[in-house]
């Protein structure tokens, strides 16, 4: 009797799209399953993305005060931001948009001066989420004047989430789905030691999961100048100006990537001495890097970390 390998097939395929690169893997099901992956990530980036006038979002944002009917998939999206900024009181905040703008980010990254000579201000605290009317009977959003929306990080990460949950729906044994350094990992992996995620800018550390998601904040890497004035694109949005806690990178560990993704942007605003309080309510865990290079382990990554 000869003895063969059961294991399922795997498939992957690697792109752009949201800003980043992206890597989704596929073990078993159909072969379509990754470029249909492709597809649907493409089709959200349509729908999110503020950098394309035709987008959902970019119409939300250019009709203030008036209800907008939109796809089941924008709304889920907006109402995932809502609850970010409920559940981090504020310290993730989407309405951070105009002083995103003001600072020279009104463009994708890759088009975006290294050094804009125009001058920089701000134009202070963001207006916050408690205007933003959803009625989601209607599939309608209302934003108050005064407020526009950047679904951002968090898209990529509740992108990751619903692609790996569809791709599982739609056959495959196990997916990884990662946008950007937000990943999602579901069911079988491709080997027999699991689904094993490499620690952005903590090369001797990884990460083994079963069934999670990985999120990466850094302020390393979309960095510019504005007058002479370094800048980057995590902002505090009680400043409505880049955090300045004293972090470079942020890794969260949590149930789904858009969970994790609001994790590290509250974490970057509240710095290492509020991380503990924030992550311990979110059940999550991760790991931080502070601005000398010093790496604080958060309770409970332990178990994660091979």
């Amino acid at each position: 009797m000869t003895l063969t390998d059961a294991r399922p097939s795997v498939s992957e395929i690697r792109f752009g799209a949201m800003g980043s690169d992206v890597h989704v893997i596929v073990v078993g099901g159909h072969p379509d399953l990754a470029p249909a992956a492709r597809a649907r990530i493409d089709q959200l980036e349509a729908r999110w993305s503020r950098f394309r006038p035709d987008s959902e979002l970019s119409r939300l944002n250019r009709l203030p005060g008036r209800p907008v009917i939109v796809s089941s998939d924008t709304l889920t999206g907006v109402i995932a931001a809502v609850d970010a900024w409920k559940a981090t009181d504020g310290r993730f905040d989407p309405t951070v948009l105009p002083a995103l703008v003001a600072a020279g980010y009104d463009r994708t990254f890759a088009q975006l001066s290294a050094d804009d000579p125009s001058p920089y201000d701000s134009p202070g605290a963001a207006p916050g989420c408690a205007g933003i009317d959803i009625d989601a009977a209607v599939r309608s959003v209302t934003l108050p004047p005064g407020t526009e929306i950047d679904l951002g990080g968090i898209g990529k990460g509740l992108a990751a989430d619903l692609v790996a949950d569809e791709l599982l729906e739609a056959g495959a044994a196990g997916a990884c789905v990662n946008i950007g350094g937000d990943l999602r990992v579901r069911g079988a992996a491709p080997t027999a030691d699991g689904w094993i995620v490499d620690v952005e800018h903590l090369p001797d550390l990884r990460i083994a999961l079963a069934d999670g998601a990985v999120a990466t904040s850094s302020c390393s890497k979309r960095r510019w100048k504005r007058a002479g004035m370094p800048l980057h694109h995590l902002l505090d949005p009680r400043r409505g100006r880049p955090a300045a806690a004293g972090l470079t990178s942020v890794t969260i560990v949590a149930g789904s990537a858009a969970i994790a993704e609001r994790l590290t942007k509250a974490v970057f605003v509240a710095g290492a001495d509020g991380a503990a309080e924030i992550i311990e309510d979110a059940h999550a865990t991760g790991l931080l890097v502070g601005d000398s290079g010093n790496v604080i382990r958060l309770a409970g990554i332990e178990e994660y970390l091979r």
